[in-house]
């Protein structure tokens, strides 16, 4: 009887066991991002609808063709180019190499001005530019047209970013300087730390507080600054594996919290505040990063070969899927990816779930 109890007492101690360890192990299940094709239309030949008040439009560019288009996958502009062209969502202009003068025109297609300034316009939002002949100046214009402000230089300029606090350039012998709004000079500083100091890739953040550059060969470093006080301070930095002396990406989050960088072969994942870095491998070359709410995303580029990387805040890689093309873009809107191909231009929607 001793014996039988004893079994029926360690049977029940196993039963409460396994109950509780079911119990305290169960843990709901992480969320997963779900990504769902809506649209694809075709952006050579398209059926262009005209923009109503309360749509919300988006620029693309694809080989000699850029244009608007709608969330919901309505082309409201459709413009050809010869040579070259910049857009953004506030303006789009063409150009030649000989460029004496350039009309600017809002997405719905009418006349925003004209930019009487010999060179290559670029428009970065609502900002814009004309890159002087010569390669080391450049014009900031007014809403419509007109010359605001200029930096006349002799230096070759090898990275440019603006953002609503200003601009930061880089320069062939390494120097970096920031201006603001009003094109006063706010500071200049050389990053050096390389045998040969160019400038390959700079980013100010939308305060203006931060400037990130990737600079030099023997060897590649990057740097993060943050000016304070009048002064600046490096806050992070990192010699890296890289050494091409090709122009490199170097973006600001919109929050300015994170900086991106890519290096030959990877992209580098800065936490402003910490100053912590991190790496993920890529396959090809970045040439655009776009932020979504909760995710990043990266284009590369390896000869024909496109690739979208997933990643998710901070530096987490969640998936990527590639594709052959001669032409390429992404854009994101709310929780939206567009991927444009060639011919094609595809919506695809973001959930968590």
């Amino acid at each position: 009887m001793k014996i039988k109890k004893s079994i029926s007492f360690y049977i029940l101690i196993s039963i409460v066991f396994c109950a509780l360890y079911i119990l305290l192990a169960i843990k709901p299940l992480e969320t997963e991002y779900q990504f769902s094709p809506e649209w694809k239309i075709d952006a050579t030949n398209p059926s262009v609808t005209p923009a109503t008040e309360d749509d919300r439009v988006l620029p693309f560019k694809l080989g000699q063709t850029l244009g608007y288009f709608t969330p919901d996958g309505k082309i409201t502009q459709f413009v050809t180019f010869p040579q070259k062209a910049s857009i953004s969502r506030s303006y789009y202009t063409s150009y030649n190499s000989n460029n004496t003068q350039a009309k600017y025109y809002s997405p719905d297609g009418k006349l925003s001005g004209t930019i009487n300034v010999t060179g290559f316009p670029m428009i970065d939002e609502d900002r814009i530019f004309v890159f002087l002949p010569g390669g080391a100046s450049f014009v900031k214009c007014t809403p419509d047209g007109q010359k605001e402000w200029e930096y006349g230089g002799t230096v070759p300029i090898t990275a440019f970013d603006s953002s609503k606090s200003g601009v930061v350039i880089g320069f062939a012998d390494g120097n970096i300087c920031q201006f603001n709004t009003s094109g006063n000079l706010v500071q200049r500083f050389t990053p050096g730390g390389s045998d040969y100091n160019v400038i390959l890739g700079a980013a100010i953040s939308s305060s203006g507080e931060y400037i990130a550059v990737v600079s030099g060969q023997n060897r590649q470093r990057f740097v993060l600054a943050k000016r304070s006080e009048n002064q600046t301070k490096i806050t992070a930095h990192e010699f890296l594996n890289s050494n091409e002396p090709t122009q490199k990406l170097v973006k600001f989050s919109r929050d300015d919290s994170t900086v991106y960088f890519a290096t030959s072969d990877d992209l580098g994942i800065v936490d402003v505040k910490t100053g912590k870095i991190r790496h993920i491998k890529l396959k090809g070359h970045a040439n655009a990063i776009q932020e979504s709410n909760e995710s990043v995303f990266v284009l590369t580029k390896l000869e024909d070969t496109y690739t979208v990387y997933v990643i998710e805040k901070f530096a987490t890689l969640t998936g990527a899927f590639s594709f052959s093309a001669k032409n390429a873009f992404i854009l994101t809107d709310e929780n939206r990816l567009y991927v444009g191909k060639d011919s094609t231009i595809s919506c695809i929607s973001i959930s968590k779930k």
